[in-house]
């Protein structure tokens, strides 16, 4: 998750000041790994299925984890570490070999929704070897016979920092820096009907400068519309941020039937940032799953339901002190941080 852009929010929501996919599995889950305390797959499974949880998002492949999703039904979204995306562009059989050992053991068992090339690395270093990893693994699955209509998509990750421009949403444009890989990428993408995942968090552009933006914005709790747009109304930050990337994709040339998921979404429950708190945490995120359990989309997509998995399954207590070991839904011994009712992304 990245603080990159938290702001050009800021500056949206002060200048607000100064001014006065068709249908959703359910709600996913990213289950990241950076802990030396966390239960074994098989529980952390299991408890998935147990709280209503549809899918999850790894962020690299374990064939532990993998076994475990054997028989689950659980929708996979699998990713590839970044550190892996310059050879599976600049070598196919690197590809082949990775869906080999990754994908086509458990493809009988294990519900692939989409392989994710790479994580939030677009403006960098690494951009420009998104794409050709990206058809690299696409050749790859479907050599397996995994790929294809009705295959284990091909896709990829970015964090809000692709957009040069964000408010209002409408005038939403990805940076000088990032355009050239966004541009090939999105008509990739829509080239083949398979969605972008874009990571979205309201709480940094709050944390960053609580003063200037709402927290009942942030929080998705505003009592009425806080940002007109033309003749769109936004009552939340989330809705404004897909927006935003909608309008960067189509002003990059893509189709308005790309559609985005939110591959992370989350709210800190501690770790000392400003707003970090069990019962902030609680609201965005049971907030957010209602809100997408709702099927009302977005201003910009009124009816197309969004898609988001929940940034993150556990607290880890190996990653960065601070508010990023405090996102999790669960504890390391599987009792929650707050409640989540994960059944009213389906019965909204």
């Amino acid at each position: 998750m990245r603080m990159a852009a938290a702001a050009l929010w800021i500056t949206a929501c002060s200048l607000l000041l100064s001014l006065s996919f068709s249908g959703v599995e359910g709600i996913g889950v990213n289950y990241g790994m950076i802990a030396n305390n966390l239960p074994s797959p098989d529980k952390v499974i299991g408890l998935c299925k147990a709280k209503s949880i549809t899918d999850v998002r790894l962020f690299h492949p374990d064939t532990t984890v993998l076994a475990a999703l054997q028989g689950s039904g659980l929708g996979v979204v699998l990713g590839t570490l970044n550190e892996d995306l310059a050879r599976l562009a600049s070598d196919p059989s690197f590809a082949a070999s990775w869906v080999q050992a990754y994908v086509q053991p458990f493809a009988g068992a294990v519900r692939f929704r989409y392989v994710a090339a790479g994580n939030e690395v677009i403006p960098g270093d690494l951009a420009s070897y998104f794409l050709p990893a990206m058809q690299n693994l696409e050749s790859a699955l479907r050599a397996a016979g995994l790929g294809g209509d009705g295959g284990v998509r091909v896709t990829t990750a970015v964090s809000t920092s692709v957009l040069g421009s964000s408010y209002p949403p409408s005038q939403g444009a990805f940076s000088e820096a990032a355009l050239p890989s966004m541009a090939p990428i999105a008509s990739f993408l829509a080239s083949r009907s398979t969605p972008l995942l874009v990571n979205v968090y309201p709480y940094f552009a709050y944390s960053a400068d609580p003063s200037s933006v709402p927290l009942d914005y942030a929080l998705l709790q505003s009592a009425s519309a806080a940002v007109t747009d033309g003749g769109a109304s936004y009552g939340n930050m989330f809705d404004a941020i897909v927006d935003a990337v909608y309008a960067a994709l189509e002003r990059a040339g893509a189709p308005a039937g790309l559609d985005v998921v939110v591959s992370e979404t989350g709210w800190p429950s501690g770790g000392g940032g400003a707003g970090a708190s069990v019962g902030n945490a609680a609201a965005y995120v049971n907030n957010v799953v209602r809100h997408v359990g709702s099927g009302r989309g977005t201003p910009r997509r009124p009816g197309k339901a969004v898609e988001a998995f929940v940034f993150a399954m556990f607290n880890e207590n190996q990653k960065p002190e601070g508010v990023e070991q405090h996102f999790g839904l669960f504890q390391p011994d599987m009792t929650e941080v707050y409640h989540v009712d994960f059944t009213a992304a389906s019965s909204s």
